[in-house]
């Protein structure tokens, strides 16, 4: 029998009402789990048939899904490595359907290792527009930028930076902003139960300060007329209700702007949501504001072009039919392709703009992962595309060489024509690029 803290369960009461010993009831039954889909790797009706275990459609998100729990080894499955799905609690992808992300859009994620919300953000856009992605915690980024790599995200940025500073340095830059804030965790209770010994009320009091304070900074990234979610896995009143309600009160330039979605419970505040394991989800809150006026469409950015970009194409398109989209940078002989709306961004934490694309080498340019990762098989001249049954695939994702008939140079690899990455053709061989760290042991 589960024990739950007396504090959390009386505060539960003036939430759920009637519906609190429902909840309590649902202990006993397993975590909902799901996954995302990823549309800059693969869509729904194609993926969904490949997997080995059977899904069913999620409420919270255009490409949200469950899955069994008694799935099992979903992060070594060859569709996973190459990006074409997240693994996702489904009640956390509301919140990036209340930021309601357009193509062309210029979003942060403030609070977004290890990056789900940014990958289903990336997913929306469509490589269009920009999607900036802040972890303060330098760990945590580093997960955040594989994950943008693995997810083929070419219009990222991932940075490490104290909200405040990061937010002042792009004051106004922004489209929509999400703050997914660090909470007591009270919807991770039925998935870790260490979660709930460590929950106590003054945690809960000093998560709500700090949220407040996330919120006070999130604010000023974003543009007149601009969209702010924000929302956290706690169903605690006072991170929640009681941290929109503050920030509204001091902030007379944002108003609630409620959203048309039906999932999840309503609360007090037309412009939220709640969503417990009655619900479908473990447990999410997201409410969504608007700052108030209207911006002046912001002219192009113009940036001066790298004097080695014309001679990188031409070294790219050895490789690519189709050069990919973006500003060609050359820093201490590392090749980077730049969003294009990329902005000035001096002293902002940033770790890692657009793609990864290789380095210079003795006049000779070696590629990496990330630039194959986010290609499609049709941008690419050479492309060995593998079957799920295919017994070179594990050999592949092992680091093993792989018998080929493509010509001699670097070829991408793709499983059921979605990029995974790439190696080097010679003499009917591909030697193996894959990344140590990645490979399945």
């Amino acid at each position: 029998m589960i024990s739950l803290p007396d504090d959390f369960l009386s505060e539960l009461r003036n939430i759920l009402g009637s519906d609190t010993e429902e909840y309590i009831s649902r202990f006993s039954d397993e975590p909902y789990k799901g996954i995302s889909v990823n549309r800059l790797k693969a869509q729904p009706e194609k993926l969904l048939p490949l997997l080995p275990f059977d899904t069913e459609k999620s409420p919270f998100y255009r490409d949200g899904y469950y899955y069994n729990g008694d799935a099992q080894g979903i992060g070594r499955h060859p569709l996973h490595h190459a990006g074409a799905f997240y693994v996702q609690e489904p009640s956390a992808s509301s919140a990036v359907t209340l930021l309601d992300p357009h193509s062309g859009d210029k979003v942060l994620d403030l609070c977004a290792a290890p990056g789900g919300k940014s990958a289903q953000i990336a997913s929306c856009l469509g490589g269009s527009g920009l999607i900036w992605s802040n972890e303060i915690v330098k760990s945590r980024a580093q997960i955040l930028l594989s994950n943008f790599e693995r997810m083929g995200i070419v219009n990222g940025v991932v940075s490490s930076c104290y909200p405040e500073t990061l937010c002042c340095r792009l004051e106004g830059f922004f489209d929509r902003v999400l703050v997914d804030a660090p909470c007591s965790g009270e919807g991770m209770f039925r998935k870790d139960r260490d979660a709930i010994a460590h929950w106590s009320r003054e945690h809960v009091r000093a998560c709500a300060e700090r949220q407040l304070s996330i919120l006070d900074s999130a604010c000023k990234a974003l543009k007149n007329g601009g969209v702010l979610v924000y929302s956290t896995c706690t169903f605690s009143y006072e991170e929640n209700e009681g941290v929109i309600k503050e920030f509204l009160r001091t902030h007379e330039d944002f108003e609630p702007y409620p959203s048309n979605e039906t999932f999840g419970r309503k609360t007090e505040l037309p412009c939220a949501v709640r969503i417990t394991p009655i619900e479908g989800g473990e447990g999410h809150f997201a409410a969504r504001l608007r700052r108030l006026g209207r911006t002046e469409e912001a002219a192009p950015i113009k940036k001066k072009p790298d004097s080695r970009a014309d001679e990188i194409a031409g070294l790219l398109s050895d490789i690519f039919s189709v050069i990919p989209d973006g500003e060609i940078r050359v820093m201490s002989n590392k090749v980077f392709i730049i969003p294009a709306l990329m902005p000035d961004a001096v002293n902002a934490g940033v770790i890692r703009a657009g793609v990864f694309a290789g380095e210079l080498k003795k006049g000779r340019f070696e590629p990496a992962h990330a630039l194959f990762a986010s290609a499609s098989p049709k941008q690419l001249n050479n492309v060995l595309d593998l079957r799920l049954g295919d017994d070179r695939l594990k050999q592949f994702l092992q680091g093993m060489e792989l018998e080929c008939d493509l010509p001699s140079g670097y070829a991408g690899v793709a499983v059921e024509g979605v990029m995974i990455g790439f190696g080097k053709c010679s003499g009917g061989r591909l030697k193996n690029k894959y990344p140590k760290g990645l490979r399945l042991l």
